[in-house]
């Protein structure tokens, strides 16, 4: 298992603020929120057989926790640095926005998943990802979460090796420019364009 990496105390006060480093894990805590201030977090589970699965992405804004979920195990893993808020179940204010917030990435992520050819699901994720993530630069929208080829093929059920060829290949075609740190450019005008 992995080991955690924070500076979290062993009694998390309400509104007490954690950080926390690339690839470590926010702690389960039952009746505890996590909202995310700064920085980038990934949901996920595994199969028996070691299969990653992938059950979400939270940012600047989104609140996430293993009391929002049934699945075991739930882990939640920082893509980046990140900072978080802790929120008591107790003193949540916002359920109904937050709820409809994880069901409507959920769905969007299980459509993304549905189409039959890899390229297409990932052609898909880019576009999802700049859109809700991105940020406007020259070139395009900028999808600063770092995102290993690994992270992008547990997201849509593929390989690593499959997921560099299809990123090669878009590269060439000049839908998406690949910057240092596992940051992708998404020219959008032309990811729309692109063939299913």
């Amino acid at each position: 298992m992995v080991s955690l990496h924070s500076s979290v105390s062993n009694s998390p006060t309400k509104n007490a603020k954690q950080h926390f480093t690339r690839r470590s894990f926010l702690p389960d805590y039952q009746n505890i929120l996590w909202q995310i201030e700064t920085g980038f977090v990934r949901t996920f589970t595994y199969l028996e057989d070691g299969t990653t699965v992938a059950l979400g992405l939270w940012g600047p804004g989104d609140i996430t926790g293993k009391s929002m979920s049934k699945i075991e195990p739930y882990q939640m893993e920082c893509l980046t640095k990140v900072e978080v808020r802790i929120l008591l179940i107790e003193d949540w204010y916002q359920p109904q926005e937050t709820l409809l917030a994880h069901i409507q990435q959920a769905e969007e992520l299980m459509v993304i998943r549905s189409y039959k050819k890899v390229d297409t699901m990932l052609i898909k994720l880019l576009a999802w990802l700049s859109k809700k993530f991105g940020s406007e630069v020259e070139q395009g929208r900028l999808i600063d979460m770092r995102l290993t080829h690994e992270d992008l093929a547990e997201m849509l059920g593929s390989t690593r090796v499959t997921i560099t060829r299809i990123l090669g290949q878009f590269e060439e075609e000049g839908l998406i420019d690949r910057l240092s740190l596992h940051r992708i450019v998404v020219r959008e005008e032309d990811i729309w364009h692109y063939e299913i």
